[in-house]
């Protein structure tokens, strides 16, 4: 049975209502609100507002307690109220992120930024539609409707508190929203959606409506002016280790929560309700649930996954009376195509601009490619992605985590787990399509082949899956699943290819290498683990350059140019620190040498590692060196410049886009982009013409907890918990997240006490 994205998504049943107590519809009800253009005046401006006397009685069933790190505990007796007080701290502490969030979600960033998002924004809206979105909150349950009430009821409690916010569009927040961000990864799987094919598709269907039509399905493309080259940007992912009670000093099990985002991606929180929350963890900004956290029992921390959530499909088109249609098999099916109107702000306020969009029964036409129209298939179940992020949350073991996982709907993570009951696993990924294996799913497969449609979603147990490995440890790093647990992990040969696309990766080498022989292992030695400072890629990286500089004649200028970088990198132990000039030169190297042939080895579908260590030619190395010392001789003076003077966190302004400078304050970090293998992961670059590397993202909310009796976990932020710059936690966190030093976390109430800034209620100022 081919399995079809369902329109109107199952409730859940009565296991499903465990996690959202009925009663909480006493006290939060069920409304639906309108929506507000950025035009319109506040909602938070009218004294006859409607709502405030319900958001008000909820406020005072809800406190708020700030520890001394800014971070907000928030409690009351049920789940929904626990939702509102959270929403109206998060917005406390970055309403500006909470909006960015959901314009992108929503597909109204151009209402914002302007006519350069509208291909960002048609993206989004190919899938998120707000008439869907709002068929889908009133098939709803109950249990999750109460939610989405509270979610939004608090932000829109906090926008009446808070009259001086202005917000750049959304001046009032629907509970439908929700479902539009909900599964944990802003823009998920429709971000991989190549915004300049979409735009080269939908201008040359523009400029042919404009004209006279075609009669057949070949419709040549536009002539654009080419988009902008993309930053190198800091591989995408995170890291998780579980360790066993057998491998640890206290006979607990201990996990790490290691995500490795944009900066201040993430705010932390804790959410305790009398019907049974009490989660603590990483939030995403204008998301309701705990992402990456803990409960007193159970631990999950997300890894991105390479396993295959979605698919493109080469449609057969052509032009009819009837419209246009695709083949499926014998049949002439229509197309279907609607009109998708993309607002943007412009000089003189709003303008917009309507496409026409079409769509197969795989899903929208994303591109042309060979004369063929594109579309693409992914998972949309935004309802029981919402369902499950929640439900997590509350899982007191294996079994019960286990369950929520069978929803099926995590659709970018793995994810590693630890419980109080000892119990440590691996789930690899959530939502993976089976497919007839015969075909090259890492392309466009035939779209008119009933061969290839998907036959339903593989189980828990059809993917590779760890629960208590008998060596006591298990990791990911984003990496492939064939080195979980080192020796004895799942094989390759037992799956089928598209379980995993990204392969092994540096970090996952030294993930294994730090972990198999470490034992009695504690908060603070689980720590030093992830810390660990070797650089693996450079022990298979710089073999060659040696090679190719020993066989440089003696009369070549670089023999002699490089011969103290080449002599300082023999000699040098593949670890970073402050004061390291190898890490400097070895890192200007490595991303050298990665520009100069990532492309290249994408188009020969191999990894940019095997790459440069098998195919670089000689001359690409040692070029690749040469220009390293050029550039750190002009921007420092030297190429033996420490890694500390160039590798830099800056947090200046509030701005979601920081204005990096080189004469405005900043920290020294000694740990690296994780490309290179550092498990503490630093992503780097230049900016606005700065000599510099400034961090924009990696470790942001980094945690590690230990389960028993009573939960000790310890944590920290990139910066601070606040995003305003005039707060004290904007950035009071940056010294302690160079140096890796955490922080205890106040998980329990007594812990809480002694380390109490502020107790208060929504509202109250």
């Amino acid at each position: 049975m081919v399995k079809e994205p369902v329109d109107r998504p199952l409730a859940p049943g009565p296991a499903l209502m465990r996690p959202f107590a009925l009663r909480s519809l006493v006290l939060a009800g069920v409304v639906l609100f309108l929506a507000c253009s950025s035009d319109s005046a506040p909602s938070n401006a009218s004294a006859d507002n409607p709502d405030l006397a319900r958001w008000q009685a909820t406020a005072e069933r809800v406190t708020i307690t700030r520890d001394d790190w800014g971070v907000p505990h928030v409690r009351a007796a049920t789940d929904a109220d626990v939702v509102f007080g959270v929403m109206y701290a998060q917005a406390e502490d970055d309403f500006t992120r909470i909006e960015q969030n959901y314009l992108n979600a929503m597909g109204r960033l151009a209402e914002a930024d302007g006519e350069s998002a509208i291909y960002q924004d048609l993206r989004m809206k190919m899938f998120i539609d707000p008439d869907s979105m709002r068929a889908k909150y009133d098939a709803s349950a109950d249990s999750l409707k109460v939610l989405m009430n509270a979610f939004a009821d608090g932000l829109n409690f906090y926008l009446h508190s808070y009259p001086d916010t202005r917000p750049r569009v959304i001046t009032r927040f629907e509970p439908w929203m929700a479902l539009t961000f909900s599964e944990g990864s802003i823009g998920g799987d429709i971000e991989s959606i190549s915004l300049r094919d979409l735009r080269a598709f939908y201008e040359s269907r523009s400029a042919a409506n404009s004209a006279s039509a075609p009669s057949t399905a070949v419709w040549k493309l536009a002539v654009l002016e080419p988009l902008p080259t993309p930053r190198a940007v800091e591989p995408g992912g995170s890291n998780g280790f579980a360790i066993a009670p057998s491998r640890s000093a206290s006979g607990h099990a201990l996990l790490l929560i290691n995500p490795h985002t944009s900066f201040f991606f993430r705010a932390e929180a804790q959410m305790t309700s009398d019907e049974g929350l009490n989660a603590y963890g990483a939030m995403t900004w204008g998301q309701f649930f705990i992402y990456q956290g803990f409960n007193e029992r159970t631990g999950w921390m997300h890894t991105s996954t390479g396993a295959d959530a979605m698919d493109e499909y080469a449609e057969t088109v052509s032009e009819t009376p009837s419209g246009i249609t695709y083949k499926f098999g014998a049949e002439d099916r229509v197309m279907t195509a609607r009109q998708i109107t993309v607002p943007f702000r412009g000089d003189s306020g709003l303008s917009s601009r309507t496409f026409t969009v079409y769509r197969t029964h795989h899903g929208p036409i994303v591109r042309e490619a060979d004369g063929k129209w594109i579309a693409i298939k992914l998972m949309e179940e935004p309802v029981k992605a919402l369902t499950q992020s929640y439900w997590r949350t509350k899982q007191r073991d294996f079994a019960g985590f286990k369950q929520t996982m069978e929803l099926y709907t995590n659709s970018s993570n793995n994810t590693v787990f630890a419980d109080a009951n000892g119990s440590i696993a691996y789930f690899h990924a959530n939502f993976i399509p089976k497919r007839d294996a015969s075909f090259d799913w890492e392309r466009p497969v035939d779209g008119s082949n009933p061969a290839t449609e998907w036959q339903g979603i593989h189980t828990v147990a059809e993917s590779p899956l760890i629960k208590d490995p008998a060596n006591g440890w298990l990791q990911n790093t984003n990496n492939w699943p064939y080195s979980v647990i080192g020796t004895g992990s799942p094989k390759p040969t037992d799956y089928p290819k598209y379980m995993d696309y990204f392969g092994e990766n540096p970090r996952g080498v030294h993930a294994v290498r730090v972990l198999r022989n470490r034992t009695n292992m504690t908060l603070d030695s689980l720590i030093a683990a992830a810390y660990d400072n070797e650089l693996t890629a450079f022990e298979t990286l710089l073999p060659g350059l040696f090679r190719d500089y020993d066989a440089l004649p003696a009369a070549s200028p670089l023999k002699a140019k490089l011969a103290g970088q080449v002599a300082a990198l023999r000699a040098w132990d593949r670890r970073y620190s402050l004061t390291s000039t190898e890490t400097s030169l070895a890192v200007y190297f490595g991303e050298n040498l990665w520009r100069t042939v990532s492309a290249e080895a994408a188009r020969a579908r191999v990894s940019t590692y095997v790459f440069m260590e098998q195919r670089a030619t000689p001359t690409q190395r040692l070029e690749a060196l040469s220009a390293a010392s050029d550039t750190l001789a002009a921007h420092f003076g030297t190429w033996q410049t420490a890694w500390g003077e160039i590798n830099r966190f800056q947090r200046i302004t509030g701005d979601i886009v920081q204005p990096f400078t080189d004469v405005g304050p900043s920290v020294a970090v000694p740990f690296a982009s994780s490309r290179w293998g550092s498990l503490a992961a630093f992503g780097a670059a230049t900016f606005n013409g700065t000599k510099r590397l400034y961090g924009t993202r990696g470790n942001s909310f980094v945690a590690v907890v230990e389960f028993g009796p009573r939960v000790r976990a310890k944590a920290i932020v990139a910066g601070g918990q606040s995003g305003d710059p005039s707060s004290p936690h904007f950035i009071d966190q940056a010294e302690r997240y160079a140096r890796g030093e955490f922080r205890d976390v106040y998980f329990y109430p007594d812990e809480l006490a002694a380390r109490t800034e502020r107790t208060y209620k929504p509202g109250q100022k």
